[in-house]
């Protein structure tokens, strides 16, 4: 009898199919938004399930070039900006005090601050909103771009990734090299750093995926529309032209499409990051 290929057995088929129908469902509402953008608020309201467009036009671009009166291109310029700054200051700051935790456990400041991270985590950002805006305001940073940028830095899930990561470097690797005469600091740069870099990589990369999505914390400690970035733009073009569907979708779509292609070209590296810091010593 002809021996079946196991490669492309009927149940490896059958799961690839799954999969696939799956994919598509999950794609379909980015490829709705996608059309969408380009289809009057009319016709979305009259077929909402079309596929296509019926006329293609980029005239929805002039409608979104401004939103209250800011121009479009401030918006993705503070995006790019604070999202990048916090990003950085976040997987250093974090990487820091992984380190620390993890080379002194006994310090009971450390603990707490170990604590605090995992509080963070527990409760959701709207339980924040008024610890952070009273400190905000005592430290003089309402309406500024540091205050964003610091709100933005609070990275506690990079933390728990560097310190499941710091955990399983081998302590006899650290100990010979502080017998060579090597500080802390050193031995974190030039040792431990460059082993955990694809850990800092999932660390960056997630931290500045989750910072981009960000609206209610600029919401928050802004005090003018100079501040805000796209998803705050898009929140406002959502109450400034109310069902205006194809201008919602287009910005939508400046939004999410940076980010989207972004994490498609640096997934492998997410997913080896993850697997990195995951690994129990």
């Amino acid at each position: 009898m002809p021996r079946v290929n196991s490669r492309w057995s009927p149940l490896r088929v059958l799961a690839y199919a799954a999969a696939g129908f799956v994919s598509l469902l999950c794609l379909y509402p980015y490829w709705w938004m996608l059309v969408s953008a380009f289809r009057s608020t009319e016709a979305i309201l009259s077929a909402p399930l079309r596929p296509w467009p019926e006329a293609p036009s980029l005239q929805v671009l002039s409608e979104v070039a401004s939103i209250g009166g800011t121009p479009l291109w401030r918006y993705v310029l503070n995006s790019v900006v604070i999202t990048s700054l916090a990003t950085a200051i976040g997987t250093v700051v974090t990487a820091l005090g992984a380190y620390a935790l993890v080379r002194r456990p006994d310090v009971l400041l450390l603990r707490l601050l170990r604590l605090g991270f995992l509080t963070t985590i527990m409760y959701p950002y709207m339980l924040l909103v008024i610890p952070v805006y009273i400190v905000m305001y005592k430290l003089g940073l309402l309406g500024s771009y540091a205050g964003i940028v610091l709100f933005l830095s609070l990275s506690p899930i990079q933390f728990f990734l560097f310190e499941q990561f710091f955990r399983t470097v081998p302590r006899s690797v650290i100990e010979a090299a502080t017998i060579d005469g090597a500080s802390e600091f050193d031995v974190l740069v030039h040792v431990v750093l460059p082993m955990a870099r694809p850990v800092v990589a999932t660390a960056a990369i997630v931290s500045f995926l989750l910072g981009w999505a960000q609206w209610l914390p600029v919401l928050v400690v802004s005090r003018s529309p100079d501040t805000y970035t796209l998803p705050v733009a898009l929140l406002n073009l959502n109450g400034e032209l109310g069902v205006n569907f194809q201008g919602i979708m287009a910005l939508a779509v400046i939004t999410t499409l940076p980010v989207t292609l972004f994490f498609l070209l640096a997934q492998r590296r997410v997913m080896s990051g993850m697997t990195a810091g995951a690994v129990k010593g």
